[in-house]
């Protein structure tokens, strides 16, 4: 084990020290450390704290406290951004701190696109707390009203005279200016700074976590380090819920050099049944060990389920028009039906799909000073400290979650059951346990993306106007499982997961419209539905996008145009403030923006095909305004698909940090295309079939188009950007596919031979 290096930690020499009470953030509480700069975070009594957001030292330096996970996507340079604009305080004066849990921070998750649009307006009051509690004390220092004085670049100035940020929490903390502080309530009513006014949203700055990311500084969950740990590896069971251990051989791993034995788990929690864990002096020879022992289990009831058994359980359950919630249900669509002079309708679906975040899943945990230390990389840590409490059967204040960046989430980590086997292996040996999966193991825990089914209808008139639409799907509800308290209802009473049907409640004008969602029983009892880039518009958008341009082609309508037609912007999606400001006449515009980036009506070489779709990303309360134009080429001798390039135009309101959104949408993107053309498994007897990346095959570099994205200026709050990319590129390659060769592809992924496929029936 290596020692503490005490001033700039390297990744794999860093060292969690227990015990080290009295300071109040992350990771490296020992040496004072902060793990995304590797700067001293020192005590919090030498700042000054207007509110619990940030904090001021004798220095100016400004420490911005950051309760959402960083995962890539540069989370606290936006959230610190916000903070320092309204604060007036110079960027290089400004460093973020990724905090513990604590109830004072409220709800700590990261998810949703939500990070950014949840964190503007208090954020932004904080920060207007802080200028003015800054501007006061300058004032009195420099025998000035505050009127008569302006806080900017970190100073205070007026009468010719100025005093800077550090000198006044200098007097502030000796009593010789004002202690100004503001309770939540005072700050919700501060107002905020005019948009001409901003000095640093919408500006380029330097990513605060790119220094310790790049110089080897940064500290991830699977870098933690406890004196006198042991490592844990599991051997899990054959299926997720319901399997018993009947015995444990360890004779052949008894042989392994370090191995020093296996727990079996009693997990009161339900996250881990039937789970045997093996216990050694390292990663490597747990890794060794958990492979050399024996068990035998008695397998619970998924062992027999397969993905087919899951989709015809899912068109089963759609065939019955009284399954599920409704809801959107209004009036008249039944008989729009009946009078209709054309119908349409298609049935879509998708594959299992996993998520493969770059660091397997890890925890450390052990018993330190009277309760239990969590440390690990975590996307909801309000979510999943009461489900690890519940396992060790304590009480939620005996539990703390420490911080660490994550080497990937993309939802995986909103659910934290990877931290129950360390927790119980850890009380069951009485010392620190430090649990790695291997890559296949994360892969058959993952808590991936449920296969799902849908059906769509649309009733058109002898003019080809739409009359009525209706869109019912089903798959696992990961919200069912996880987080049931926030399943909102129907309009028939029944509850429904609303991510898992998101998106279809769109913004177009279809007349009457019914949406239905409908869980898929046999999934949520196989296996744990997670939380995947973009959820329930992953596969929902798919759908509709798909066939809004299926019911063009049928109405004889150019795909654009018939999309403009309905977002016409009338009754309910005329949107409201916040931030559904305009509502489907923001969406239109993208879509238009989009088709003239990529040259929407021009001639194209044959085989080559434009198709477009759009969305408004996760909620109609939080909408991005996305579109996508891919161009594709399609080989009809071979079924090849080959996208050159996709154009996306995003109306995300107010561009917080200029590169992190570009890096967001471009990252979206390529997920999008990856879960378009590449990614998918299957689930069979018990388990999914991919368990690593030789077989399960994201998009390689050979396979990435030209990217052409534009952001709209907008002065409109800003809004999430995390997932609504991802949901438009399965269905705007489908289009293309469909303008390039006639043929309609409706299963996700979207494959050659599926092409091929239906060339030669029409041959």
């Amino acid at each position: 084990m290596n020692a503490l290096i005490p001033n700039m930690p390297t990744r794999r020499g860093f060292l969690v020290v227990a015990g080290a009470a009295g300071l109040s953030f992350g990771f490296a509480r020992a040496a004072g450390l902060d793990p995304m700069r590797g700067a001293r975070v020192g005590d919090a009594a030498g700042r000054f704290e207007p509110t619990i957001w940030f904090g001021i030292d004798k220095t100016g330096m400004v420490t911005v406290n950051i309760v959402r996970a960083e995962m890539g996507q540069h989370v606290g340079t936006a959230i610190a951004r916000i903070i320092a604009d309204e604060l007036e305080a110079p960027w290089d004066k400004v460093r973020i701190v990724h905090v513990d849990t604590d109830p004072k921070w409220g709800d700590m998750s990261t998810g949703g696109s939500w990070s950014v649009w949840q964190s503007f307006p208090p954020m932004s009051k904080a920060g207007a707390a802080g200028r003015i509690a800054m501007t006061e004390a300058g004032a009195k220092l420099l025998g000035l009203a505050p009127a008569d004085c302006m806080a900017r670049d970190g100073m205070v100035s007026g009468g010719g005279k100025s005093v800077a940020y550090g000198d006044i929490v200098g007097k502030i903390i000796d009593g010789k200016a004002p202690d100004r502080h503001f309770s939540a309530d005072e700050i919700a009513k501060l107002p905020i700074k005019p948009v001409a006014e901003r000095r640093l949203i919408g500006r380029r700055v330097d990513a605060a976590d790119i220094p310790a990311k790049t110089n080897g500084s940064a500290v991830y969950g699977i870098d933690a380090v406890l004196p006198g740990m042991v490592f844990a590896r599991p051997k899990m069971p054959p299926t997720r819920y319901g399997s018993k251990v009947k015995s444990i051989d360890e004779s052949v791993a008894k042989k392994i050099r370090g191995y020093m034995g296996s727990v079996a788990l009693d997990d009161p929690s339900g996250s881990v049944e039937g789970w045997v864990m093996a216990i050694a002096d390292s990663s490597a020879s747990a890794i060794a060990a958990a492979d050399a022992l024996k068990v035998e289990w008695v397998a619970g009831a998924a062992a027999t389920v397969s993905e087919k058994v899951i989709q015809d359980r899912g068109a089963a359950l759609l065939a019955d028009p009284k399954a599920g919630s409704l809801v959107i249900a209004d009036e008249g669509v039944d008989a729009a039906f009946k009078t209709a002079a054309k119908s349409v309708a298609a049935t879509y679906t998708t594959s299992s799909a996993l998520h493969f975040q770059m660091e397997p899943v890890n925890a450390l945990a052990a018993f330190i000073d009277g309760r239990w230390e969590i440390h690990t990389g975590n996307q909801w840590q309000t979510l999943n400290l009461p489900i690890i409490a519940k396992a060790l059967g304590v009480s939620d204040d005996k539990v703390i979650m420490r911080t660490y960046l994550l080497g990937g989430g993309f939802g995986r980590r909103l659910n934290g059951d990877y931290a129950v086997p360390a927790a119980l292996t850890a009380k069951a040996l009485g010392k620190p346990v430090k649990m790695v999966m291997t890559r296949a193991d994360d892969a058959r825990f993952d808590s991936f993306r449920s296969p799902s089914v849908q059906v769509l209808r649309m009733a058109l008139d002898k003019d080809g106007k739409v009359l009525a639409m209706e869109h019912a799907a089903t798959a696992g509800w990961p919200t069912q499982v996880l987080a049931p308290g926030f399943l909102p209802k129907g309009k028939n009473g029944v509850p429904y997961d609303p991510f898992a049907i998101s998106g279809a409640d769109h913004w177009y004008n279809v007349g009457a419209h019914r949406v239905r969602a409908v869980m898929n029983d046999v999934a949520n009892a196989s296996f744990r539905p997670g939380w995947l880039r973009s959820v329930g518009p992953g596969w929902t958008n798919w759908a509709l996008e798909s066939f809004i341009d299926e019911t063009a082609h049928a109405a004889g309508v150019d795909p654009v145009a018939l999309r403009v037609t309905m977002l016409d912007g009338s009754g309910g999606n005329g949107g409201a403030p916040p931030s559904a400001v305009g509502g489907a006449l923001r969406q239109r515009a993208v879509v238009k923006r989009a088709a003239a980036m990529a040259g929407w009506g021009k001639d194209l070489p044959e085989g080559v095909g434009l198709g477009l779709a759009t969305s408004f990303g996760q909620e109609r309360d939080m909408p991005t305004w996305t579109a996508c134009v891919a161009r594709v080429r399609v080989d009809k001798k071979t079924g090849a698909i080959k996208v050159e390039k996709l154009s996306l135009a995003v109306d995300a309101g107010t561009i917080v940090d200029p590169d992190g959104a570009l890096a967001q949408v471009e990252g979206a993107t390529l997920w999008g295309l990856s879960l378009a053309m590449f990614e998918g498994t299957s689930f069979s007897n018990g388990q999914v079939a991919d368990t690593n990346l030789d077989s399960y095959t994201p998009v390689r570099m050979a396979d990435v188009p030209d990217l052409d994205i534009e952001f709209i200026d907008s002065a409109e709050p800003p809004v999430g950007l995390g997932e609504p990319a991802t949901t438009v590129v399965a269905p705007a390659i489908a289009n293309a596919i469909f303008a390039a060769s006639g043929v309609r592809l409706r299963h996700l992924p979207m494959l050659g031979t599926d092409v091929m496929r239906s060339l030669m029936k029409t041959a």
